[in-house]
């Protein structure tokens, strides 16, 4: 052997790869580490993109598990509206690293659950979950009791699962400074009154992202031992930064952290994976096909070359253990059932 790249597959190679065919025979883009069992829990948490997974996974009959289930006799569309069934708890989205730590360190104990409660109009919302009750709560007390519920939910799913997806979504963060605890959205938006004083922006560096991620994984294992990790980053663009960067400036910057970190977290652990779904719809290769005409929402075709690549990896690493056609009617709707709390920064541009 002259040197070490004649040895290589045609995947190593860009030519052979990419660009000696149509962007839909690409193929190999996963060799996922993990066979995910039909019979094996997944949950799923994190940022929008997240929810696609989990959907995904139900309508191939994967067990997606849910450990906060809707009051019964809710309507499909009602559990929707109160964030029932979107990720495995009704925890909305946690867009950062630091926002899971915080989840997790609520339901391992080591840290309190907060009391912060924000009133408007006669109505009561959890700063940590805004928009879970669309109308807020009758109360402060039935607020702070929401909250717990959905924290012991968040255990109880750290605690039955076989795998935790995570999609990574942000870098960019809202803290309170006297107190010492993340918000998931700026107070002042969804909900609640903006304090110059006390709520204080974040852009995250790569450093503490990795660190927040790797003690929550860390964490969520001491109670689990058997738990493995499936990273994703979320390829939706932000809707507004608050860094003084151009918005797709700030975007590039974002999503490069987050997905050196993810790299970095699965290359060192054995039981932590990542997934491509940033790739496959980011990637200039796709010539941006795969964006609604507003060059942020991912339209359904994108949603489904991403869910099809993941099962199909599955297939080609572990053979044809499961159908992978999911019904005809779930791909056309697949984007227009997110649930993103950040798309509400629209409203505030000028």
């Amino acid at each position: 052997m002259k040197n070490p790249y004649e040895s290589l597959g045609e995947k190593s190679f860009w030519k052979t790869a990419v660009a000696n065919k149509s962007m839909y025979d690409i193929s190999e883009l996963w060799d996922p580490k993990f066979q995910i069992g039909k019979e094996q829990k997944v949950v799923t948490f994190g940022s929008c993109f997240a929810q696609h997974i989990g959907k995904a996974l139900k309508k191939r009959g994967f067990k997606w598990l849910s450990t906060e289930t809707p009051p019964w006799g809710l309507s499909e569309a009602s559990e929707k509206e109160f964030n029932y069934n979107i990720f495995s708890a009704r925890t909305g989205n946690i867009y950062t690293t630091t926002l899971l730590k915080q989840w997790t360190d609520w339901a391992l104990g080591t840290k309190p659950v907060p009391d912060e409660i924000w009133e408007q109009d006669g109505r009561f919302f959890d700063p940590f979950r805004p928009t879970v009750e669309p109308n807020g709560f009758a109360s402060a007390q039935e607020a702070n009791q929401s909250l717990h519920q959905t924290v012991k939910s968040f255990r109880g799913a750290i605690e039955e699962a076989n795998y935790f997806v995570f999609t990574l979504g942000l870098t960019e963060s809202w803290v309170n400074v006297e107190q010492g605890y993340e918000y998931p959205m700026c107070p002042g938006t969804a909900a609640g009154t903006f304090d110059e004083a006390t709520h204080k922006f974040v852009n995250l560096s790569f450093q503490q992202i990795l660190n927040a991620l790797s003690q929550s994984i860390d964490a969520m294992r001491t109670i689990n031992p058997k738990l493995k990790f499936i990273l994703t980053v979320s390829p939706v663009p932000l809707t507004a930064t608050k860094s003084a960067q151009h918005v797709l400036v700030a975007t590039m910057a974002s999503k490069s952290i987050l997905r050196a970190v993810a790299d970095q977290v699965a290359k060192n652990r054995g039981h932590v994976d990542y997934f491509p779904s940033y790739e496959i719809i980011n990637s200039p290769v796709y010539r941006g096909s795969f964006f609604e005409p507003n060059q942020r929402s991912v339209n359904p075709h994108g949603v489904s070359l991403v869910m099809d690549m993941f099962f199909k990896c599955l297939i080609e690493k572990f053979g044809n253990y499961f159908d992978t056609s999911p019904p005809a009617s779930s791909k056309a709707k697949a984007a227009l059932d997110e649930v993103c709390e950040e798309q509400l920064l629209e409203a505030f541009g000028k």
